[in-house]
C-alpha cells in the first residue's frame, strides 16, 4: 500500500470522444453521484479522483475528462501517455459521434500504451426517442475492436458504476498479472544465480582435490 495514503494502486483513466457526448456528466455522476444539464464544453482537460475497493485492493482512480474539440487535440494527446485505461464515449442520439469512434481508436493506437485497457460506451441511453445508433451497432463495433461495451445514462445513472468498475477490474487484473510475472522472473534469476554459484563452488572444490 502507498505509504502516504489508503490505496494500493493508482490508475489513470481517460474519457475521450466527441464534444457533447456527455463525458463530463459521466464523470460527475461517477465521482460525485450528481447530474446537471448546465455543462459547458470542457476546456482542455479536467479530472477527478475516486477510491474504490476491489477485493483486497484499494484502487484510486484519477479520471481525466478530455476536450472533444479539434482545437484542443494537441493538448489532450499528451494525456494519453501514462494512461492505464481509456473509455471511448459516443452519444446514441448522435450518429456522427459513433462514426468518429474509429478516429478516437486510431488516436489511442498512436499515442497510448499498447497494453492500455479500453472500453466503449454509448451514452444518453435514456433518450430513446432520439436514438440514432442501435445497441446492436454498438455491440458489433465493440466486438470488432475486441473491447467491452456498455450503454449508459449519466442522467438516469444507468450503468455508470458498472462501466467504470469493469475497466478498473481489467486494469487491476493486468497489473497484478504483470507484477506476478516480474516476481516469477526475479525468482527464476535468483535460482539460476544460486545454481551457478553452487556449480562454481563445486568446481573449485574439485580443482582443490586434484
Amino acid at each position: 500500500m502507498n505509504s502516504n495514503s489508503d490505496y494500493h494502486f493508482l490508475f489513470k483513466v481517460l474519457l475521450i470522444g466527441n464534444s457533447g457526448v456527455g463525458k463530463s456528466c459521466m464523470l460527475m455522476r461517477y465521482s460525485e453521484n450528481q447530474f446537471t444539464n448546465n455543462f459547458y464544453n470542457t476546456i482542455g482537460v479536467d479530472f477527478k479522483t475516486k477510491t474504490i475497493a476491489l477485493g483486497e485492493h484499494n484502487v484510486k482512480l484519477q479520471i481525466w475528462d478530455t476536450a472533444g474539440q479539434d482545437r484542443f487535440r494537441t493538448i489532450t494527446c499528451s494525456y494519453y501517455r501514462g494512461a492505464q485505461g481509456i473509455i471511448i464515449v459516443y452519444d446514441i442520439t448522435d450518429r456522427e459521434s459513433f462514426e468518429n469512434v474509429k478516429t478516437w481508436m486510431a488516436e489511442i493506437d498512436k499515442y497510448a500504451s499498447e497494453s492500455v485497457n479500453r472500453l466503449l460506451v454509448g451514452n444518453k441511453a435514456d433518450i430513446t426517442e432520439r436514438r440514432e445508433v442501435s445497441y446492436e451497432e454498438g455491440l458489433e463495433l465493440s466486438r470488432l475492436y475486441q473491447i467491452p461495451f456498455y450503454e449508459t445514462s449519466a442522467k438516469s445513472s444507468i450503468n455508470i458504476e458498472a462501466a467504470f468498475t469493469h475497466i478498473t477490474k481489467n486494469i487491476l487484473n493486468r497489473e497484478l498479472h504483470n507484477t506476478r510475472a516480474v516476481v516469477r522472473k526475479t525468482s527464476n534469476l535468483r535460482l539460476q544465480n544460486r545454481q551457478q554459484q553452487q556449480q562454481q563452488e563445486k568446481k573449485k572444490q574439485e580443482d582443490l582435490c586434484c
